[in-house]
């Protein structure tokens, strides 16, 4: 069931997917005071495209309709000083409007989806499967500590759609579709034109 909701909003210029991992540097206040109400409450924020502008206190900037609700998995002190976050995608939302505090965060009013029903694997993901087991072997995949379920064909998708070097406007594309299913046909058929397979 949809439901709506106002949520504090995380604009960015990548796109979090629903299972996707992300790792994030926080040094603006406003971000670390969400990052702080965020872990005192249980709670998330949603990320949302940057289509166009920048996302600077006082800046104009252009956001997508639609986004995921993130929620903090990991934080670490990194050795610049900044706060290091891992974040993962969990339900998409659709955008009805957004608008600023007083402190710059930006806030916005959204439907809330039902998280992603898993998908059953079969023998039509595999190539997927096969894929992302081999980005895991990579340092920087790794350091997400990605919690894959090899039987949900759904999270297979979506973190390897998170980690794969596609254009964010495809990325985009691909959050907005209507089901699990249609994002792994997709998905399957983006790979396939990029290796040269029929």
């Amino acid at each position: 069931m949809s439901e709506r909701a106002e949520i504090p909003l995380f604009p960015l210029s990548s796109v979090l997917v629903p299972y996707g991992r992300m790792a994030l540097q926080i040094f603006e206040q406003r971000y670390l005071d969400l990052v702080r109400s965020c872990m005192r409450e249980g709670s998330g924020f949603g990320v949302v495209w940057l289509r166009a502008g920048r996302e600077i206190a006082g800046g104009a900037a252009e956001l997508g309709d639609y986004g995921t609700f993130a929620r903090i998995v990991d934080w670490d002190q990194l050795p610049n000083g900044l706060l290091g976050l891992t974040i993962e995608g969990g339900e998409r939302f659709e955008l009805h409007r957004h608008w600023r505090l007083a402190n710059e965060l930006n806030m916005g009013e959204v439907t809330l989806g039902p998280p992603l029903a898993p998908v059953p694997m079969s023998e039509r993901w595999e190539g997927l499967a096969r894929l992302l087991e081999g980005l895991e072997a990579h340092p920087h995949v790794q350091r997400l500590a990605l919690p894959v379920d090899r039987a949900n064909a759904a999270q297979i998708g979506g973190t390897l759609l998170q980690l794969l070097p596609v254009e964010e406007s495809e990325k985009y594309r691909l959050l907005g579709l209507p089901s699990a299913e249609a994002l792994l046909a997709e998905l399957d058929r983006l790979l396939n034109e990029i290796s040269g397979a029929d």
